[in-house]
This record gives C-alpha cells, structure tokens and sequence, in this order.
C-alpha cells in the first residue's frame, strides 16, 4: 500500500519513523512518502519537505511566517495528490495537518491520525473537524479516551510510543563512562533541554542558563536539537560554562540530577527515564499571551506527566511565572529537599503504571492495516 505521512516536529518525526518502521515490516508492498525529519527518511519514507522548514509555534511566530506556511500547504497538496495515497496519516502537528485532513477528504482519501492533536487542551472546537475529515485516531494517551467518548468520537488507544522508543533506545552507562564518552568533568549534571524549535530555544534557554549557572559544584549540559545549527546555541551560551550534546537526549537524561525543559513530549521522557524535571514555556507576547492562555486553554497543566497523573507532581513555570528566580528556587529544591526529590520519583512510577505495556507503534501500525484492509 502506499502511504503519505506528516509530521511537523522533531517528536512527530520520531514517533512516526518507529511507526513507518513497523508498517514497512508488516507490508512488504509499501511505499512511504510524505514530509518529516531524517528519522522519517531512515525508516525508508521518501522525504518531500523536512520539518525544520516547517517549525512555527505561537501567535507572533506563525503570523510572521503565514506566507511560509501556505506556501508548504500547496506543496503538500500537489504532492499529495500526485502520490494518490491508500492512507494519508497524520501525526499532531493540528494548525497544518487538519487543513491538509479536510484537502484529503475532498479528494477521496482515507485519512488516519496517529498521535492526537492536544484539543483537549485549546481549540476543543477542532473536534469538528476531526469528526469530518479524520477516518480514524490512534491515541497515545490514556485521558484522551475518555476526551474523544464525551464527544461521541470513537478512538483507538494503542499505548504511548515514548516508552517504545525508550526501549529502543541506549542502556543506561555508568557516569564516568558518560563523562568520558562525552569529554566532561564528573561533577554532577544540571540538564537543559530547551525544545527543538529555533523561537522556543531562543525564549527558553537563556533564563535556564541564568538559572542553572548559580550552581557551581554541577556542570551544565544542553540537548541540542537535531533540526538547529550549532551556532544558535553557540550565540546564546557566550559568558556561561555549558556544554553542548547532541543526539544524546535520553542518555542525558539518564545521567542528570535534574533537568529544567520546554513542555513537551520530553517531559513524559523525562518522567519514564525518572529524571526530576521542571517544566517551563514562554510564548512572545508577555502579559497579552497570559491573558489569552488563561481564556483558551482548558487544562489545569502543561506538563504530560501532570496530566497522564492529573495533579501536579512536578513543577510547572509558564509564561510570567518563568523566570530566572522561580526556576533557581526549583532547582535548589530538588538538589538539596531529598523528601521532595523522592516525592517526585515516586510519582514517576505511577506515571509508568498509567502508561501500560510498551509496543504501541506495532499496535498502532496492525490496526491501520487491518483497517485499510477493511475498506478496500
């Protein structure tokens, strides 16, 4: 069968390379095409556009860039078109995908959504548009079920992919192996992971390293993202002791004491590899994007951990609260309260409990084919 993907991220981009892995290995037939990231393109999807040319979050930054992004729409559409695919799936990414849901519908192709959108969070009202133009969901999520069944929208819940990808992903190495491998000192890690998008990196990072740097007995490692030049962090890193890893993620934080990152799917890593996190966001737009997030969004948390849990099991800092204090303050307290740091991995392992078993690319990947199967 043939196969379109999008994904618009660098965790789309991974998630759907594990599932595409898994489809490839289930139809010896199929042809995969689409726009992703390298991983995508590994996996054997024939890449049309990459991601980091599609990376625009927030009210300011998707404004500033509306010509870019209608220019990728077209682009998806003739290619869509021209590729004439069994399946078109859709991975997040909702401000481009559910446009490119509705252009799919109209042209008679079948369309599936692998990893739900977070209108659960914001934007409820795109559950119209789900139910119209999206065949079937494939969730990750276990609240998302119970979300979709109050709207009378049936989904598939297949398991979260973060703890295949964990599973696949690098044993945990003693920490002077770490540290040689990675040619750093062995003092102790303070971790920042500040997104994989060039606007979030920008707004995030230097806070975390004002932050972190009060902490002179630990060193200070950043996860670069795979879509981001060097020179970027090179900028944002002059005047402070920080080293730079790349393509480690998950090592990283196997090996952190603490880790201060963007709100993400990396919080849930985090959460399953049982690293204590604090969770930070801030979009341009200061007190306006406050007002506004507070009218818009319709969840009590950021963090996926927070949510999966549903309490607060670790700290949160948006917007006004993100500042160079708040998040010294956390730090200090999870270094040096070990009651709280202990409380915070205890959480950790009710959040593994909630998630389930491993295996949800597979999962995800035999009941597309059962239902491709089903319609032919």
């Amino acid at each position: 069968m043939r196969y379109y993907v999008i994904a618009g991220e660098a965790s789309g981009d991974l998630h759907a390379s594990n599932l595409i892995r898994e489809l490839v290995n289930l139809d010896r037939d199929s042809v995969v095409r689409g726009f992703g990231g390298d991983l995508l393109e590994r996996a054997g999807m024939q890449l049309v556009k990459h991601y980091r040319e599609m990376a625009f979050m927030g009210f300011v930054p998707v404004l500033m860039n509306i010509r870019t992004i209608q220019r990728n729409m077209k682009i998806c559409e003739r290619d869509l078109v021209n590729f004439d695919p069994d399946v078109l799936i859709l991975v997040d990414y909702p401000g481009f995908n559910l446009r490119m849901a509705e252009f799919a519908k109209s042209r008679g192709i079948r369309t599936y959504y692998y990893i739900s959108p977070k209108i659960w969070a914001w934007k409820q009202k795109r559950i119209e548009k789900i139910r119209a133009f999206v065949d079937e969901m494939f969730t990750i999520l276990p609240f998302e079920t119970e979300f979709y069944n109050r709207h009378n929208y049936p989904v598939h819940y297949v398991g979260n992919p973060v703890l295949d990808a964990l599973l696949a992903g690098p044993e945990k190495i003693s920490f002077s192996q770490f540290c040689k491998e990675n040619q750093l000192t062995e003092e102790p890690v303070i971790a920042l992971l500040p997104g994989s998008r060039l606007q979030e990196i920008r707004s995030l990072l230097p806070r975390m390293l004002q932050a972190a740097s009060a902490f002179e007995t630990h060193q200070i490692i950043i996860t670069a993202a795979p879509n981001i030049e060097e020179e970027v962090y090179t900028k944002l890193t002059e005047g402070y002791k920080a080293t730079l890893v790349r393509g480690k993620t998950y090592e990283v934080l196997q090996q952190a004491e603490v880790a201060v990152l963007a709100s993400g799917t990396v919080s849930l890593e985090a959460g399953i590899i049982g690293c204590p996190q604090i969770v930070g966001y801030r979009m341009a737009g200061g007190m306006l994007t406050e007002v506004l997030g507070h009218i818009i969004i319709k969840v009590k948390w950021a963090s996926l951990v927070n949510l999966v849990l549903g309490r607060e099991a670790v700290r949160e800092l948006l917007q006004m609260r993100y500042s160079v204090e708040n998040i010294r303050n956390e730090l200090n307290r999870i270094l040096n309260d070990g009651d709280y740091r202990d409380q915070i991995t205890k959480s950790y392992e009710e959040l593994r409990q909630k998630l389930g078993a491993p295996g949800a690319s597979r999962k995800a990947a035999v009941l597309m084919i059962q239902k491709l199967h089903q319609k032919v």
